[in-house]
C-alpha cells in the first residue's frame, strides 16, 4: 500500500483512521503499530532533532550535488548528459560540492526539469499524461545542461511521496503557502505519530527516539573526526 502523504495536519489527522482501515484491508496479519512505524519512515526524513529544546524540529531539506566545470573548461559546454554515471563523454573533469536546499526549492528545480523535457516533447503533457507521470524518469530527472543541480537518483527515490504531494499536475511554480503550512505542520504530525505509538508501547519507534540517536550519532562522529584531525 502506498501510504498518502499529507501537507497539512488537519488533512493527515481527519484520514488516519480511513487510511489504517486501508492498511489492514490490504495487510492483514499486521497492527497498528506497523502502520505506525510505516508513518514514521514517512515523515522523519522531514524533522530533525534539537538539542536545545529537545524534540524534533522541522527541517524540510535535502543535500544535493552541485555541479560544475572549472572556468577554463566550460567554454562550449553545452550540454552535460547525466550527473550520477560520473563521466562526461567530452573526458572533462566534474567538480561539486555539497549543499543542502529546502524541499520547495529541490521541488520547483524538478518541476523545471519536467517542463523543460515536456517544451521539447509537445505531446508529453495531454489528456492522459501530466506532470506526475514524469516525476520519477530516470532521464530528465538525471541529466543537467552546462551545470546545475546534479540530482542523485537513489536520494529521489526517498521524496517522491513530498513530490507527489506537492507538484502541480500542470504549471510552471510551486505554492510557497501550501509549502510554508506543510513546514507550520509536519511537527505535529510527527507529534502525533509519537503519541500513537507511546500508546501502543513502541516508544523506541518513535520519531523522537529515532532522530534524537541520529543526532548523537553524528555527533559522536563528528567529535572522532576532529580527533583524528588533531
Amino acid at each position: 500500500m502506498e501510504l498518502p502523504f499529507y501537507l497539512n495536519f488537519n488533512d493527515f489527522e481527519k484520514n488516519y483512521y480511513e487510511n489504517l482501515e486501508k492498511w489492514f484491508e490490504e495487510y492483514h496479519n499486521t497492527s497498528e503499530t506497523d502502520y505506525l512505524k510505516a508513518l514514521a519512515e514517512l515523515y522523519s526524513p522531514y524533522v530533525y532533532y534539537n538539542f536545545a529544546e529537545d524534540k524534533v524540529k522541522a527541517d524540510a531539506s535535502i543535500e544535493i550535488k552541485d555541479c560544475f566545470f572549472p572556468y577554463h573548461e566550460i567554454i562550449g559546454i553545452s550540454f552535460y548528459p547525466h550527473c550520477e554515471n560520473g563521466s562526461s563523454s567530452k573526458g572533462l573533469n566534474q567538480v561539486f560540492e555539497f549543499k543542502n536546499i529546502s524541499m520547495m526549492e529541490y521541488a520547483q528545480h524538478i518541476l523545471d526539469k519536467i517542463n523543460k523535457f515536456c517544451s521539447k516533447n509537445m505531446d508529453a503533457l495531454n489528456s492522459n499524461k501530466n506532470i506526475h507521470d514524469y516525476i520519477n524518469h530516470y532521464d530528465i530527472i538525471t541529466s543537467v545542461e552546462g551545470v546545475g543541480y546534479c540530482i542523485s537518483y537513489n536520494r529521489h527515490q526517498k521524496v517522491i511521496p513530498f513530490l507527489k504531494a506537492y507538484l502541480p499536475y500542470y504549471g510552471q511554480t510551486v505554492n510557497m503557502a501550501v509549502y510554508r503550512d506543510f513546514i507550520f505542520s509536519i511537527e505535529q504530525i510527527a507529534e502525533f505519530i509519537d503519541e500513537k505509538l507511546k500508546s501502543v508501547r513502541a516508544f523506541k519507534q518513535t520519531i523522537y527516539v529515532q532522530s534524537r540517536a541520529e543526532a548523537k550519532f553524528k555527533v559522536q562522529l563528528s567529535r572522532q573526526f576532529l580527533t583524528l584531525c588533531n
